[in-house]
């Protein structure tokens, strides 16, 4: 059952996050733009596509949607293969309807087999790509553009020899301005008074106070003033005819060229997947542990894109920087999302001067902070004493989506999670099956030996589908091994959802080792009117059985 959600009703938190994803969206909008070769308002038209459109039709409360640097080579490629913007555009009209249509066939449930280790890994490589990307920019050293993920860069660099070339690039301006707005975001989180300001984001007042000093640094004529090449650069229409051209729309005469459909299916794939890898690690980030129902995330996303193609937009995915950002800054419900996209209309539209102030390196101070909190050490050491089979495919996940991309290094962490599966498996093998349950049942579910995360998909759908005023027993005395990613499931059943509901949970078998203390929500006798197979004790049994409970 899908619960109606009150857009405003968290609007002071939601409205602050909003604003920081604002600040943070902007200059990625407008350096994925430039690093693609197209025009740069095409970034800025996805930013807010994906923030009204797809914020708006999107379940997930905390994944923001703008262009991603994933899809940058992608474009770039596109764009001089197929000749014309316009062309382009085509293939990114006809990437929506595919994506529209995997939504329909529920291809987004192919997010539940990615393992939460991967995921893990992800966010802290991601976190690391942040930090050191940021570093140039926050001493004033702008060859590459913001928002590059990618270890080998377009300027012939790589993400660490970028950093050794800043010594001899360093701006003195740009130093003071990262720390000074590195103090104010510290400050916000530390000092009683400042804490409870919670309408007034700390990266704005960042932002304003680097404005200021700028300019005071400017009119005084001091070598501290920091040169308009480290400035945020957004174009600024002179006139209404020049507005005009930045609205391009698709040629659909082109249709029939076979290079723009493979253009689209190449671009509806790797957004698909993004999108889905960036929807279970914002659900991962969620306090609330609440789930996004990822084939209406696709169905969102194919729409965002039609939409973006149709008034010159780039491609769109749920971005993992955005996110994060906006998790780090508070967000409660999908409204931070849908305010970012307002703010990045009306100012484009109504303050393009102002915004063209913002000195990169206070955006670089904000995006260096949200680097820290996802790389932040004890992450590693959580998942070593998981043991190897949950630390091996992190740290790998980690190490190569550090030194090549975000797609590589999660397909090699999923490469080495199955092939730990599949050993397991070898000796043990698993299926389910699932019964209809009706409210006021009890239901049984008994765990097989192994238990690994791929079955992590059948034991959520079942979990999703107990209702309210239940009873649940959950067996794992004849389990070996249960995934990591599983036991998070139960927990986050039992500590919320089954309480909301009034689901009463009782825990048998599970060890010490797996922190799931049994539950005392009730005690019982159980009587069943059959016996179970003793041979079905080797498969997971999900039956809904009369039970007698005695108190």
């Amino acid at each position: 059952m899908t619960k109606k959600i009150n857009l405003f009703a968290n609007l002071k938190s939601d409205f602050a996050s909003g604003l920081v994803v604002f600040l943070v969206a902007l200059p990625l909008c407008l350096g994925i733009a430039l690093a693609s070769g197209a025009p740069l308002f095409s970034g800025i038209i996805a930013g807010v596509v994906g923030g009204l459109v797809v914020g708006y039709l999107s379940q997930s409360h905390l994944s923001v949607s703008g262009p991603a640097a994933g899809l940058t080579a992608i474009v770039l490629t596109a764009i001089t293969d197929l000749g014309a913007f316009n062309i382009f555009l085509l293939a990114v009209f006809l990437a929506g309807i595919i994506q529209l249509i995997l939504g329909f066939i529920k291809a987004g449930t192919i997010s539940n087999y990615f393992p939460n280790n991967v995921i893990e890994g992800m966010l802290a490589g991601i976190g690391v790509i942040i930090f050191l990307k940021q570093i140039p920019h926050a001493v004033g050293y702008d060859p590459d553009f913001e928002g590059d993920e990618a270890f080998f860069q377009i300027d012939g660099q790589n993400t660490f020899s970028e950093i050794f070339s800043v010594l001899n690039h360093i701006t003195i301006g740009s130093v003071l301005i990262t720390v000074i707005s590195l103090a104010i975001l510290i400050a916000w989180t530390k000092i009683e008074f400042l804490k409870r300001l919670k309408l007034i984001p700390a990266a704005l007042v960042a932002v304003i106070v680097s404005i200021i000093l700028n300019e005071i640094f400017i009119q005084s004529g001091s070598d501290l003033a920091i040169a308009k090449d480290h400035l945020v650069s957004l174009p600024v229409p002179t006139s209404f005819e020049e507005f005009k051209t930045i609205i391009v729309t698709p040629d659909f005469t082109s249709i029939t060229n076979p290079k723009v459909w493979i253009v689209a299916l190449t671009i509806a794939v790797v957004a698909s997947i993004e999108t889905l890898l960036c929807i279970e690690a914002a659900d991962r980030m969620d306090a609330q542990k609440r789930y996004t129902d990822t084939n209406v995330e696709l169905k969102a996303q194919g729409i965002g894109n039609i939409i973006s193609s149709l008034i010159g937009g780039l491609p769109m995915t749920s971005v993992v920087v955005r996110t994060s950002a906006n998790n780090a800054a508070g967000a409660k419900s999908k409204m931070s999302a849908i305010i970012h996209g307002i703010l990045l209309l009306v100012s484009v539209l109504a303050i393009p001067s102002i915004l063209n102030k913002i000195p990169l390196a206070t955006l670089a101070a904000v995006l260096l902070l949200v680097g820290y909190k996802l790389a932040n050490p004890k992450t590693i050491k959580h998942f070593w004493d998981k043991g190897k089979y949950q630390f091996i495919p992190f740290i790998a996940t980690f190490v190569a989506v550090v030194f090549t991309d975000l797609l590589k290094g999660v397909a090699l962490g999923m490469i080495i999670s199955v092939i730990f599966v599949l050993k397991g498996n070898m000796k043990r093998a698993y299926n389910f099956r699932k019964e209809e349950y009706h409210d006021g049942d009890i239901i049984h579910i008994d765990l097989a030996q192994e238990v690994s995360f791929l079955n992590k998909s059948a034991i959520k759908s079942t979990l999703l589908a107990i209702p309210e005023n239940s009873k649940v027993i959950v067996n794992a005395t004849d389990t070996v091994y249960i995934a990591h990613d599983v036991l998070d499931l139960i927990r986050e059943f039992k500590k919320n959802r089954a309480k909301e509901q009034n689901i009463k949970v009782k825990l048998i078998g599970f060890k010490d080792a797996y922190e799931l203390a049994n539950s005392d929500d009730f005690k019982s006798t159980v009587t069943f009117e059959h016996k179970y197979d003793v041979l079905k004790r080797k498969e997971m049994i999900v039956e809904v059985n009369k039970i007698e409970f005695k108190d």
